[in-house]
């Protein structure tokens, strides 16, 4: 009997459980998890669940029942620990081995920690588990002092449900604007003024540099010396690939698990998808990693086709969506290399498009509280065409007559 092996219990690893059985898979597949809970999606956990706005139920990915149902071996609280790639076979922590035919990774992240004095304190957190929501969900209700280090998604997502809670709000960030890396200057400071107009404070151009306390967190300071009272601290600076038993494996390894554009690593048996691969995506021409939602619900299905021998070109628009205060979005694309930004409706009313453009290319597009065209934005960056930037800027003009 044939066995497939899926290490990573979250969307990417459960999604490709399923897709194995819909393309009719008939071997032995085993989904191994670290954590005790099964597969669940990660999104929920910075937005409505962490808000009380959604049930604790509908962040899993599948009905208890459905593993047994679809002879899907989920092991829970299992945790690889090595790739033996010559025998094929993924030793686990309690000392036991499961055998492969072929193995996927999808081990995901971990948040990165500050290395700063006081780092280790009472009421400092970071936010990536079904746990960390719920003590974030519970320590906002009580109030007080926020001071979140970090003003990309997740600080910024977080920032929102502890105002939303009645929390005082402080940001620290070394960049100039929220998300500048991801967004660019100008699309950061529209995110900076929703924040400011809800009662956010920020401090742009400088980090944490201690965190101080007794037993617990009390005040953080940062690089400038400023010291900001705090009674919790949410650490949101980013996620480092789960990458280790790669690693150990002597599989090919850079920002992520080196992969190509079927997901297959440096070994034809092994596969990874989700936040820990570095895939080659052709229509970029270039290898990335994306630690977003989409990567994950698209990419386990992937290399589940992958493995089973299907010709699979994995050449996704990056995606992503996120809903703060009264502004939800989605993002498609890459803004790498970009010279200007163009803008669809009104930035003042929230209620826009802006395309990230290089030579008149369109790399990526965002819409704000406007929906339904997504598919043409991506169409647009799919297309490799040069659009006329007066045309993007027309609301009269239909989006999908632009990609040619």
């Amino acid at each position: 009997m044939t066995t497939f092996v899926i290490i990573g219990a979250g969307l990417a690893g459960a999604k490709a459980a399923q897709t194995l059985r819909d393309e009719g898979f008939d071997g032995d597949v085993v989904l191994l998890g670290a954590e005790s809970e099964r597969p669940y999606e990660r999104p929920p956990l910075s937005k409505g669940y962490l808000q009380g706005r959604s049930e604790r139920e509908k962040v899993f990915v599948h009905t208890p029942e459905w593993y047994a149902e679809h002879s899907v071996d989920l092991r829970q609280g299992a945790t690889a620990v090595a790739l033996d790639r010559d025998r094929r076979v993924v030793e686990l922590d309690g000392g036991g081995t499961v055998a492969y035919d072929k193995a996927l990774i999808a081990t995901g992240a971990t948040p990165r920690a500050l290395k700063v004095p006081g780092a280790d304190l009472a009421g400092v957190r970071t936010l990536r588990t079904i746990p960390d929501s719920e003590a974030l969900r519970e320590a906002f209700a009580k109030g007080g002092r926020v001071v979140i280090a970090g003003a990309g998604w997740i600080g910024l997502e977080t920032a929102a449900a502890a105002r939303a809670a009645g929390c005082e709000v402080t940001v620290v960030e070394p960049e100039p604007t929220p998300l500048h890396r991801v967004l660019g200057r100008e699309l950061g400071e529209v995110y900076a003024g929703v924040h400011r107009r809800n009662g956010v404070e920020f401090r742009f151009g400088t980090g944490v540099a201690e965190i101080g306390g007794g037993d617990r967190v009390r005040e953080v300071v940062t690089a400038e010396g400023e010291r900001l009272p705090a009674d919790l601290v949410v650490v949101g600076i980013g996620a480092a690939p789960n990458v280790g038993l790669a690693v150990e494996a002597g599989l090919d390894v850079n920002d992520g698990i080196v992969v190509d554009a079927s997901l297959r690593s440096s070994d034809p048996h092994v596969y990874a998808a989700g936040d820990v691969a570095e895939a080659f995506n052709p229509l970029l021409g270039r290898h990335i990693r994306v630690e977003h939602w989409a990567n994950a619900l698209n990419g386990g299905p992937a290399a589940a086709r992958a493995m089973l021998g299907q010709e699979v070109v994995y050449d996704r628009v990056p995606y992503f969506y996120t809903d703060q205060f009264e502004l939800g979005m989605e993002f498609s694309g890459d803004i790498q290399g970009y010279d200007r930004v163009v803008y669809r409706g009104s930035v003042e009313e929230l209620s826009f498009i802006a395309f990230w453009l290089r030579d008149n290319h369109v790399l990526a597009g965002m819409n704000v509280n406007i929906w339904d065209v997504t598919g043409p934005i991506q169409a647009l960056i799919r297309s490799g065409r040069p659009v006329d930037p007066d045309a993007l800027a027309d609301p009269s003009r239909p989006l999908d007559g632009l990609a040619g």
